[in-house]
């Protein structure tokens, strides 16, 4: 999947000191997330359902 020109929003809850951060775009099938300190490592896919069940997980 091409995401070259994807349009990458950081998470509201990210800071501006460079620590743990996360990006996320919509894709056809659902959401993409990456490390906003390595944008060419990594990307998760995930459908909306298992997204939502991500981010429920790391807001505990």
């Amino acid at each position: 999947m091409d995401l070259s020109k994807a349009q990458w929003r950081k998470s509201s809850r990210s800071g501006s000191n460079g620590g743990h951060c996360v990006e996320i775009t919509e894709i056809p099938a659902g959401i993409a997330v990456r490390d906003s300190k390595d944008p060419h490592g990594t990307i998760l896919s995930l459908s909306r359902s298992a997204f939502q069940e991500f981010a429920k997980g790391i807001k505990q």
